[in-house]
């Protein structure tokens, strides 16, 4: 606990976002890291462990690529940031507008956070409304008072920054038609991620596995995303869709595309610059353009104003990513790992008869962990056994269940993780068969979205 108990005595949550925080991980998992190098972080100690996380998805080509690493020292030598725009930051706006259909006009800022409520405020700006819409099943899209105050965490928010926040559930439109009833005239724009665990496939239409072509299923005009993209249509309101997650891993032009829908505002971020500071507000230029300067007499809406947000070395990373993204298909690669990552877990898990307990659920793009004890109920201690031995077989998974494989995951990572799988098996068929309490070393891993810690 040396390493932990320095960094909560000095950063309040122990790091910068708290889904690093200690609590998130099981306690054999390497409490600080030293440098990531391809699939791989190493401790100050000098063990090395194969890293699904990825710094928090945002890692997609490998950590340290060379390419993009050498785009970022050109862009450094460069000044990095300058008085007026750089022609960086034109190419990496205009790069965007080429890769993405629903982007006409591009916003750069330095974190997620930033955009998704840029987006809220275009919304009521556009549409001269008060409420924004999201699902309660997906429990992050900005730091901001007006979404936290939302969710369990909202010690310090009055409530009349976030009694505007309206939830709904993701997959049941009716949940949000019933809003637009209830406050008919008065909803500004529907905001979620594309897909998560969840996907917005009808039931009939289960396709889960690599290579997934929503376009290509007979079901897809009615997929959720499209029933909500019409029930904004009719009623005026502006369909915003967060794909900090899913943008550039699931598809080089974003979930959007696989699903065949398109936003009025789109946030991008993550993947977008291989580990590298960006996060991207793009949309309709007929929106967007509220924040323009050019247009004498109107009133203006201040959108995002950043010292640092078109800092050229982060958009030289942003060029030099989505170049390899397209060029080395790397989606379609993510897909196809995700799907033997899958493969390999479920057969293994059979062997060891614990297939029942435990599983991966999900597209095989974004898997995610589920884990149950010995009456089938999901437990946050098995979760942390299995997180636990995988640490101990040098594998490391946060406690947000989710693999987040890049391109630098190849055939040996594979065969490492399986193997690892195989080991911690054993361990959680003998904790479902004796006492898990033998077995746990440390504290179970705690939700981030706690009221209490």
């Amino acid at each position: 606990m040396f390493w932990r108990s320095r960094l909560e005595a000095a950063i309040p949550g122990g790091a910068h976002t708290y889904s690093r925080g200690g609590d998130q991980y099981a306690s054999l998992a390497p409490e600080i890291l030293v440098r990531g190098k391809g699939a791989y972080v190493w401790d100050p100690e000098g063990d090395k462990f194969l890293d699904y996380g990825m710094g928090l998805r945002s890692v997609i080509l490998g950590y340290a690529d060379r390419s993009v690493n050498r785009a970022v020292i050109r862009e450094i030598k460069n000044g990095n940031s300058l008085s007026r725009p750089s022609i960086t930051e034109l190419n990496a706006a205009e790069r965007l507008i080429e890769l993405i259909p629903s982007a006409e006009m591009v916003k750069f800022a330095k974190n997620g956070s930033n955009v998704t409520s840029a987006a809220s405020k275009m919304a009521r700006a556009y549409t001269n409304r008060k409420y924004i819409c999201v699902p309660n099943q997906q429990p992050f899209f900005s730091f901001d008072d007006w979404f936290i105050g939302s969710t369990a965490v909202k010690r310090g928010i009055p409530e009349n920054y976030h009694e505007l926040t309206l939830k709904f559930d993701y997959g049941s439109i009716d949940t949000l038609e019933a809003l637009f009833n209830k406050h008919t005239g008065e909803i500004a724009a529907v905001m979620l991620e594309p897909a998560t665990h969840l996907l917005p496939c009808l039931d009939s239409c289960k396709k889960i596995s690599g290579n997934l072509d929503c376009l290509a299923c007979p079901n897809h005009k009615e997929n959720f995303l499209k029933q909500v993209q019409a029930l904004c249509k009719r009623h005026g309101a502006v369909f915003i869709l967060d794909e900090m997650r899913t943008g550039f891993r699931w598809h080089l032009r974003g979930a959007q595309e696989m699903y065949g829908v398109s936003p009025d505002l789109t946030t991008f971020g993550k993947a977008l610059a291989n580990g590298f500071s960006v996060a991207a507000l793009v949309g309709k230029r007929e929106i967007m353009d509220l924040a323009s300067i050019d247009k004498v007499g109107t009133e203006r809406v201040f959108l995002l104003s950043s010292t640092n947000g078109a800092e050229m070395s982060s958009l030289g990373a942003l060029l030099e990513t989505t170049r390899q993204l397209e060029s080395d298909k790397i989606s379609e690669y993510l897909w196809d790992y995700g799907t033997k990552l899958r493969d390999g877990f479920t057969h293994l898990a059979k062997q060891a008869k614990v297939d029942q307990h435990i599983f991966l659920d999900g597209p095989s793009v974004a898997l995610e962990l589920t884990a149950l004890d010995i009456n089938f109920q999901a437990s946050t201690k098995f979760r942390t056994l299995f997180l636990q031995e995988m640490a101990k077989n040098h594998v490391l998974i946060a406690s947000g269940n989710t693999f987040a494989p890049s391109f630098a995951h190849k055939e040996r990572e594979l065969k490492a993780t399986l193997d690892a799988f195989s080991n911690s098996f054993l361990v959680y068929k003998n904790a479902l068969e004796r006492d898990i309490d033998l077995y746990l070393e440390g504290e179970e891993v705690k939700p981030v979205f706690r009221k209490y810690n």
